[in-house]
């Protein structure tokens, strides 16, 4: 098991980063919230899960070690692969998910790509005593809605974007954000962005 990897990033992704450990460049599948905390060139540090398939070998990231633990256990009910416990954690971070799951809130599963009403409620029965309860107090909702901007520029810029390009890719996206039910998904807005970006080049 790869507890986790310490190097230079070496290059970054829309889903993914490369990180350099004792010279080989480690492939991690990120979500866009922990991509946008890695810098080209700069030092990080990532906690990893390794799923291990008959096929493939794939490492995903996270920013600490909670949002591991969380994407692991996601993985116990039925249903539940990588992909989408990678999905739900883009969606929502790892608190955020325990209150859904404490709460019984199906729509706050079901903002997440690939979860109907009727996968919501199965994943609230299974995972009812598995995530445990929320750690922090409830997010405060004036930050969450601007949060998103953030988030996304600081994903373009460690993508190696220009300052320039990120405020206007940004400012692309906002009709999208602001026509969104509740909080806006970044990892959505990344892709629109950087569809943006690509027809401007």
């Amino acid at each position: 098991m790869i507890a986790f990897v310490s190097g230079t990033v070496a290059a970054l992704a829309p889903d993914a980063a490369v990180v350099e450990v004792g010279g080989v460049g480690m492939a991690v599948q990120c979500t866009p919230n922990t991509l946008s905390t890695l810098r080209m060139g700069r030092p990080a540090k990532l906690h990893t899960s390794l799923v291990v398939r008959e096929d493939s070998l794939t490492l995903y990231g996270f920013a600490d070690d909670d949002e591991r633990q969380v994407f692991e256990l996601l993985q116990t009910a039925s249903g539940v692969g990588p992909r989408l416990a990678q999905a739900m954690l883009a969606v929502h971070s790892p608190d955020a998910l325990r209150r859904a799951v404490a709460t019984a809130d199906e729509k706050a599963l079901t903002a997440v790509p690939g979860i109907g009403k009727k996968g919501a409620q199965k994943l609230l029965l299974e995972l009812k005593d598995r995530l445990g309860a929320p750690v922090g107090p409830p997010a405060v909702g004036a930050p969450v809605s601007t949060g998103w901007r953030d988030q996304l520029h600081a994903a373009l810029i460690g993508l190696g974007y220009a300052t320039r390009e990120a405020d206007e890719a940004v400012t692309a996206v906002t009709p999208q954000a602001e026509a969104a039910k509740g909080t806006p998904q970044v990892g959505q807005l990344l892709k629109a962005a950087l569809q943006t970006l690509n027809r401007a080049r």
